[in-house]
């Protein structure tokens, strides 16, 4: 019995490294993804969470109290990358339908729920945290509203071990007018008007219900609306076109629901001040991207995130589009095109990182380096949103450090193994 007792102990032992005697890193370059940047910085973390964030030319530290001291020798250290609108953990190989799991059937299930169906096994995420990103929100697709997306760690045993936040909101998939309409095609356009008018009957209805707190007969629809209208869920919008994203904004006016993101939004620029003023946020799809139309410069995607930060609205950046899951690890170099076409670098990492923990409802855990938050960061040779200089060496969720091994590393070991190193 002893000896089982002690193999059980040593197993658990190597299921992670423990941190709860605390670490201090020093001399790093520390970006704390809330715009302030300490080029000899200090971090110490217990206990799975960030205890001290400082410049270490300024600050007085007690090393006594922690177990280990690392050295950075001016490696940069970042907090873990947010992957808004996710596919991963539900979706593994797009030509395998077995392995696909982030859509039902029927066109409205807000009760619906990604939480469940999140594969920690999924061999992608090794891949994508290997870059930096550590945090993803998994959210269910096609339907009106395909249901409720949940919050994950990329790193567990299982969904219930990876989950940060459950259900933490609906999404809805406005329907869209034509781009390019005939004068005369009433036939879309009255399409159009009908689904939205039956999305606001739905709206309303569901709202009547949550009023009424002890209803005689459940409706699992319904009971999975109420978090909209008292405020614990977020509704998302899925909507790109100018006109479609005013009718979208009015529709959650007139049901009184006040936590709104819109995501997609590739015309939000001609809609800032409705945006600024309601205080909604953006998620744009992935900039590495096509113009969305004919006569836009062969650049306009990358343009876009400047464009809306200097007219006041929050931009949270995304990999939505082909490949989705996959290509996520590029989350931080869709950053570094921001920072290249204007957006301030450091308000570039914002963006996939604070802003995008404030639009979840989760940055007073994630999302930024600061005292008391959890410990979720990673420690690269260069700058994380350059591709040519990033290079992550050690990642951290809640102040364990993770694997950062992946199948594409060990088939480039193999290989190199064999072959040597190419000249």
């Amino acid at each position: 019995m002893k000896f089982v007792t002690i193999v059980l102990i040593c197993l658990l032992n190597l299921s992670g490294k423990s941190q709860d005697g605390g670490i201090l890193f020093i001399n790093g370059i520390i970006h704390c993804g809330n715009g302030t940047v300490y080029n000899n910085g200090v971090l110490g973390i217990k206990a799975g969470k960030i205890d001290l964030v400082a410049d270490g030319s300024v600050v007085k530290i007690n090393r006594s109290s922690y177990v280990q001291i690392i050295d950075l020798q001016n490696q940069h250290v970042y907090p873990g990358f947010i992957a808004m609108n996710s596919s991963i953990g539900l979706k593994e190989i797009d030509a395998v339908r077995a392995t696909l799991d982030y859509a039902e059937t029927g066109d409205i299930n807000p009760h619906v729920r990604s939480m469940p169906a999140f594969n920690t096994d999924s061999k992608i995420i090794p891949t994508v945290r290997s870059n930096g990103v550590l945090t993803v929100q998994a959210t269910p697709q096609r339907g009106t509203i395909p249901g409720a997306s949940s919050i994950f760690y990329l790193d567990g045993w299982n969904w219930e071990d990876a989950l940060l936040k459950a259900d933490d909101g609906i999404h809805l998939n406005w329907p869209e007018y034509p781009q390019r309409k005939p004068e005369n095609d009433t036939v879309k356009l009255s399409k159009t008007h009908q689904k939205q008018r039956e999305i606001l009957a739905f709206f309303e209805e569901a709202k009547a219900y949550s009023n009424n707190p002890n209803q005689p007969e459940k409706n699992l629809r319904f009971e999975a609306m109420r978090g909209l209208f008292n405020g614990s869920k977020i509704l998302y919008l899925h909507c790109n076109q100018m006109r479609d994203i005013v009718d979208a904004v009015q529709m959650t006016q007139k049901t009184g629901i006040s936590k709104r993101v819109i995501v997609g939004g590739v015309e939000s620029y001609k809609v800032t001040q409705l945006l600024k003023d309601a205080q909604i946020p953006v998620v744009l799809p992935r900039l590495h991207r096509l113009p969305d139309f004919n006569d836009q410069a062969t650049d306009w995607p990358y343009r876009l995130p400047a464009l809306l930060a200097d007219s006041g609205v929050k931009v949270i950046l995304s990999y939505d589009g082909d490949m989705e899951a996959m290509g996520t690890r590029n989350l931080g170099f869709v950053a570094g095109t921001a920072a290249a076409y204007g957006v301030e670098k450091e308000m570039a990492l914002q963006m996939i990182t604070l802003f995008a923990a404030q639009a979840l409802g989760i940055d007073r855990v994630t999302g930024s380096l600061e005292v008391g938050k959890s410990a979720d960061f990673f420690v690269s040779t260069g700058d994380a949103l350059d591709m040519r200089t990033s290079s992550v060496k050690n990642a951290f969720i809640k102040g364990k450090e993770i694997d950062l091994d992946n199948h594409q590393k060990s088939l480039h070991n193999k290989y190199l193994n064999k072959y040597g190193q190419p000249k």
